[in-house]
């Protein structure tokens, strides 16, 4: 658990940048496949120096009007407009905060909540999401900025000479995806992402100005940023961006991108793993060569046994090999990464007594146990104190026993934007007792629950979502996977688990999407709940206060694909979840 003491650069990105274009101005740095114009994708690339050329310019029509501190949100899709968008704002000294265009579907109330927490100054969007942006501007004249900048429309010729950039001063403000309350800003300095770039490299083990980013995650999401964004220009290395409704749309395209490189890495939440698994034809299949992918990082939510299981079952005739399959945990508190397997070894699962688990103790026990609950670790930090410690008591738990998962690092970001009551809360943690070779303090309070059993980290579930009924621990996680391997109808990874208060106290309600695959017309809504009641009594000795069947895609998500837990009992409390209703006959 104590890690190897690591000397971790924390010089600002936007400086390596302007080395790789002084070095490599020649040389490719980003390739945006865009599947709007051609549903093969037109790849569109563009070089070290071109990038540092936009980026500068961008900076210095900022600074026009924007002093250095001040905020500027990035209202854009998925581009190489963005990338350089985000660069000019490092440029400019100012705080960027990467958002989305104000159409993208679902997201609406989020970047009412969000801009009316980082209260921009500016904006920086592009000619595609100009239209969108004005309107939701004009519909929230509160939140105006005093400054609109369109990016393809700022001219090239204008001089910048970069300033001074402490490693300390801040780069951006991630916002939480805020599955369990509003989203909150992450200060995120030009050091933590510097440092945290270093370290997903560090495990991805990659070859400078050779490995190749591949990725389709929203660059507004902590990992998307980090992985698609810092790690090439922290290593001068190429990369690949897509939107990520292009793979939404054909799944099969994150492939075929990862199929073109020599050596390439990505990274994507668990579901895309399933998604693929599920979609990709036997025809499109034929055409994927994945034998130069070198890690396939999976994180961001809870990691299933059995999508990696299905995953390489289905692409190994591709040439996915199974030891890059890289468990990983992070959040955007620790600015993304935190710990994650070996890409030289396969991953590590381990089967524990469910009920010993819940009572806080790791016991083994074999996968066919009635009892057993599977889970995957997340192997090891790098370059950071990563410990398990008693949330109530603050001492650190012995290996096997269950606490909060407790972060120490340059990776740790500066706290919660304008929140200092939370910050202290979550920041500034101290251990009651000290422990060999880690400072008392301060620590970052993940709200996580782990355990370290035979030298890996494994990540148990969220306090907050934790179902108690009758004084007992239930992971959420645990009763979800029960429920949608009860029953067909129900669509898999689409359930969520949490407890309400009624009259006899805490009770269980399980709210699960419909399997499209299913008709409707063939569906028996009393089976598939009999189905779930009688596999969560058998497995969890407990009992469904209620159970509800709604419509595809009615289930509340975050932005980063997690389950929204908490938004999902507001609905059901409110009545405001699509049931399904099967047609009068």
């Amino acid at each position: 658990m104590d890690l190897v003491d690591r000397t971790l650069d924390r010089t600002p990105l936007i400086e390596r940048l302007g080395r790789w274009a002084e070095k490599y101005p020649d040389d490719r740095a980003y390739t945006f496949v865009d599947y709007t114009a051609d549903v093969d994708g037109v790849h569109i690339d563009i070089t070290w120096g071109e990038l540092d050329r936009k980026a500068r310019a961008i900076a210095a029509t900022i600074r026009r009007s924007i002093e250095p501190g001040e905020i500027v949100a990035l209202l854009a899709p998925t581009s190489l407009e963005y990338i350089a968008a985000l660069l000019g704002t490092w440029y400019a000294r100012v705080v960027g905060v990467p958002l989305f265009s104000p159409d993208l579907p679902g997201y609406a109330d989020r970047l009412i909540s969000v801009a009316g927490d980082a209260k921009p100054v500016g904006v920086l969007t592009t000619n595609e999401a100009l239209a969108p942006v004005r309107a939701f501007f004009d519909q929230h004249p509160e939140l105006r900025p005093r400054e609109i900048i369109v990016t393809e429309d700022v001219d090239l010729s204008l001089p910048w000479e970069p300033e001074p950039i402490d490693p300390d001063d801040i780069a951006y403000l991630q916002y939480t995806s805020g599955s369990t309350r509003a989203p909150a800003g992450v200060i995120i300095t030009h050091g933590n992402v510097a440092v945290n770039a270093e370290q997903c490299w560090g495990t991805f083990d990659g070859v400078p100005r050779r490995s190749t980013g591949v990725n389709w995650l929203p660059l507004f999401h902590d990992m998307g940023l980090v992985t698609a964004v810092g790690l090439p220009i922290a290593y001068g290395s190429p990369a690949h961006i897509m939107d990520p409704v292009a793979f939404i749309m054909r799944p099969a395209r994150w492939l075929e991108l990862l199929s073109a490189q020599d050596e390439a890495f990505t990274c994507a939440p668990n579901f895309a793993y399933e998604y693929l698994a599920t979609s990709v034809t036997d025809e499109e299949k034929e055409k994927l060569d994945l034998s130069g992918v070198q890690v396939f990082m999976n994180g961001a939510e809870p990691i299933r046994p059995h999508t990696m299981e299905g995953f390489l079952e289905t692409f190994r005739g591709c040439g996915l090999r199974p030891e890059v399959q890289v468990p990983a945990y992070g959040l955007a508190e620790a600015t993304v990464y935190v710990s994650s397997s070996s890409r030289y070894q396969l991953p590590v699962t381990t089967s524990f007594d469910r009920d010993r688990l819940n009572e806080g103790v790791a016991v083994p026990v074999p996968a066919d146990h009635e009892r057993s609950a599977v889970h995957v670790s997340c192997g090891q930090p790098y370059g950071q104190h990563v410990l398990i410690v008693d949330q109530k008591t603050s001492v650190r738990q012995p290996d096997g026993h269950v606490g909060e998962i407790w972060i120490h690092g340059p990776n740790v970001t500066g706290g919660y934007w304008g929140r200092p009551q939370a910050t202290a809360e979550t920041f500034g943690a101290m251990l009651a007792e000290p422990v060999e070779g880690v400072p008392d303090g301060p620590w970052l309070r993940t709200g996580d629950l782990g355990i370290w059993y035979e030298g890996e980290l494994y990540c148990t579930g969220r306090i907050k979502d934790l179902v108690i009924v009758d004084g007992r621990n239930h992971y959420p996680q645990d009763l979800e996977l029960t429920t949608y391997q009860a029953h067909e109808a129900i669509r898999n990874e689409y359930v969520a688990a949490f407890s309400v208060d009624t009259e006899q106290g805490e009770a269980l309600v399980l709210v699960a999407e419909r399997n499209r695959r299913v008709p409707i017309k063939l569906l028996d809504q009393n089976e598939v709940e009999l189905a779930v009641r009688a596999a969560v009594m058998s497995k969890h000795d407990l009992r469904v206060h209620d159970f509800v069947l709604i419509e595809p895609g009615g289930l509340p998500r975050t932005t980063s694909a997690k389950i929204a837990r908490t938004a999902s009992r507001k609905a059901y409390q409110e009545g405001a979840l699509p049931v399904t209703r099967k047609p009068e006959a």
